[in-house]
């Protein structure tokens, strides 16, 4: 899978200079690098004392490094193979004929002349220039099996640890590395997203809801701005991309979004017309209703005088990866982390350290939406050359050493992002189409996950909906929490839409999770989620009303997360977050006095059901009081068998009619 568009900000370039000079592609800047080395390299040969034995080679070489130094590759190639031929002993006239080759994408030929000024001096260490220029051009070209011999010769010319003799060491890796990735390719198939997205010359760095229905991406204009656009998929089709907001693109250049899970938060890199700390800052917009607040700066905190950029935001938008060369990292360019306090600041950011980052540079962070797996962009890990794709998983250990994606998702070019669907079904990626070497256009892919990289990330599912007022029917932005029942914490909380009352909560697989919907003058609401066996995401909708704390209201909410064991009344240490939830409810509303009852099935001897729900009900009452509640404010009612919510006329319908409720008196 070829040519992975890579960040705008990965080697330097603002994202304005990307989009006026070579944007779409990393592999025009990659290109550009490496001709501006060959120049440099032919430029400095003027000066090079040369072992020409004639002085007709001599004058020909001459007069073709200086066509070169006039920007006339084509036609010094002509004198250079002329002087080749007049003395075919002449050692750096095959190199610089090979690096005048590379300059204008000849490859062929230009391995042809660099395996000449090898075989002149094959002992030589004078010969290094060569050996590199041959093994560079093989690497690079992914001939793998053609770069290890020469490899392993060039490395035999200098002392096992000088540094020439460990960078060569580290090629040699990466060949090795890359041919057996070839040997055993991943199954991938990537296919286009869809046409209707290709408004402009090149598309890159897509980013999606988790319902995978949302999609934004940064758009190259045939003016050379890059703005952020925004589609949305219907269940067959996409729309037509539009700006995605006006308060938001502007005439400079903006780029390499992230989104939160429910695409209402999104952070992205600036680097020029915008007032900042540094080269490059990172910016946050919200959205409400249809609307896109007016972009601001993350502050001192995150952005400094140095490079901040490539953001990826958590689903829940409560963490902040991104990159920078910021004192105190690794090496060049670091991932780093910053958490979102409950005051809703950032933190200071964090370097995540070994194994993730390494002393070269690393880029293009994404986080998945279980929060764990980590992929992201790397030249320091051994890979088949250049960037290539990894994943790192979070875990009570930390950061796991980085697994590479393989081939062909990596390949000998530069891979630098991916982003993988909320369920771990499917990747989008950028790919960029070619010509004679050079990046034409770079469009939107997508391909489904190999199962040996679905096996890895842990799935999860999403809930989203609509929260109202359930009499009046106003949308509500209400706060829907997911707390893990086993070690009580939060593992998110997101907000609900202002205007629309819609939300979008990732639910985690291989759990039990409480989800709480809250808002201030309402009751809240508590649903379960059983996710211990689950390894598949999927996504449900639910409408969420809430009732208003009232005096005399006839509604009941069920506590959904508390648990009993089968004909007792003891409560499960589990149940300490929703007792929690329904102790700190009664103390934000002093004067709310509440009922709590008990329930059963119709299973067993009715007088003991009615006994065993009374228990369960004063079991709750117990607890309450314990937590501070006065005894006055509360009351236990058992009703056995005698309100069912459903018949009970099914395993499912009798767990539902077993259960605690409450409700205002």
């Amino acid at each position: 899978m070829a040519n992975l568009v890579a960040d705008a900000q990965i080697h330097g370039y603002s994202i304005k200079a990307e989009g006026r000079v070579p944007t779409a592609g990393r592999n025009r800047f990659f290109l550009s690098f490496a001709l501006n080395t060959l120049l440099i390299s032919l430029l400095l040969a003027l000066g090079t004392s040369l072992q020409a034995q004639t002085k007709k080679a001599k004058e020909l070489y001459d007069q073709s490094i200086r066509l070169f130094s006039e920007r006339k590759a084509a036609d010094a190639i002509p004198f250079m193979e002329q002087a080749v031929k007049e003395d075919p002993n002449f050692t750096d006239a095959y190199l610089k004929l090979g690096q005048l080759y590379e300059f204008t994408r000849r490859y062929d030929p230009a391995l042809a002349a660099y395996r000449n000024a090898v075989r002149l001096q094959p002992d030589n260490p004078a010969s290094g220039s060569a050996y590199q220029a041959l093994s560079n051009t093989l690497l690079r070209l992914g001939r793998y099996n053609e770069a290890i011999p020469f490899l392993e010769k060039f490395q035999t010319l200098f002392a096992p640890q000088s540094t020439q003799a460990k960078r060569i060491a580290r090629q040699l890796e990466t060949a090795r590395f890359g041919l057996e990735a070839m040997q055993h390719p991943q199954a991938v198939d990537p296919k286009p997203l869809s046409s209707v997205l290709q408004t402009t010359p090149s598309q890159y760095f897509p980013v999606l809801t988790a319902d995978e229905q949302t999609l934004v991406f940064t758009a190259l204009k045939p003016e050379g701005d890059e703005d952020l656009m925004t589609a949305t998929f219907n269940g067959e089709t996409w729309s037509p991309p539009t700006s995605l907001a006006g308060s938001i693109n502007t005439p400079e250049n903006e780029g390499t979004a992230s989104l939160s899970a429910d695409g209402r938060t999104i952070v992205f890199t600036a680097c020029q017309g915008r007032k900042g700390f540094g080269s490059c800052d990172l910016y946050m917009s919200h959205k409400t209703g249809n609307d896109w607040s007016s972009p601001e700066n993350l502050g001192a905190t995150i952005n400094t005088r140095y490079y901040e950029s490539q953001p990826a935001l958590s689903a829940d938008g409560r963490q902040l990866y991104f990159v920078s060369d910021r004192p105190g990292g690794k090496g060049r360019r670091d991932i780093w982390r910053s958490d979102r306090d409950t005051n809703g600041e950032w933190t200071e950011p964090v370097n995540l350290g070994e194994p993730v980052n390494t002393a070269s540079n690393e880029a293009s962070p994404f986080i998945h939406p279980n929060g764990q797996s980590l992929f992201f962009a790397s030249e320091g890990h051994v890979g088949l050359g250049g960037y290539d794709l990894f994943v790192s998983d979070n875990g009570p250990s930390g950061w796991s050493a980085p697994t590479n994606l393989g081939y062909p998702i990596n390949n000998s070019e530069d891979q630098a992002s991916l982003f993988v669907s909320a369920n771990g079904t499917r990747a989008y990626y950028s790919f960029e189409e070619q010509k004679d070497g050079v990046s034409q256009k770079s469009r939107l892919y997508t391909f489904e996950l190999p199962e040996s990289l679905r096996e890895r990330i842990k799935p999860v599912s999403y809930l989203k909906g609509t929260i109202a007022d359930a009499k009046t029917k106003k949308p509500l932005a209400a706060t829907v929490e997911l707390i893990d029942l086993k070690t009580n914490q939060v593992v998110s909380r997101v907000q609900a839409d202002a205007q629309t009352g819609q939300y979008t909560a990732v639910l985690p697989s291989g759990g039990e999770y409480a989800l709480y919907v809250s808002q201030s003058g309402y009751l809240f609401k508590s649903l379960s989620f059983d996710f211990t066996q689950k390894t598949k995401g999927e996504g449900l909708s639910m409408a969420v009303p809430l009732e208003p704390v009232s005096t005399g209201a006839t509604a009941n909410e069920t506590l959904n997360n508390l648990f009993f064991e089968s004909g007792r009344y003891d409560l499960a240490d589990k149940s300490r977050t929703e007792l929690a939830r329904l102790a700190a409810f009664l103390q934000a509303n002093p004067g709310v006095k509440i009922e709590i009852s008990g329930h059963t099935d119709d299973k067993g001897d009715p007088a003991a059901n009615l006994t065993l729900s009374q228990k369960r009900a004063q079991a709750v009452v117990t607890y309450l009081t314990g937590a501070g509640i006065d005894t006055s404010r509360i009351r236990a009612v058992g009703y056995g068998k005698t309100r069912p919510l459903v018949p009970n006329t099914s395993d499912e319908n009798r767990q539902l009619n077993r259960r605690i409720e409450w409700k205002v008196l």
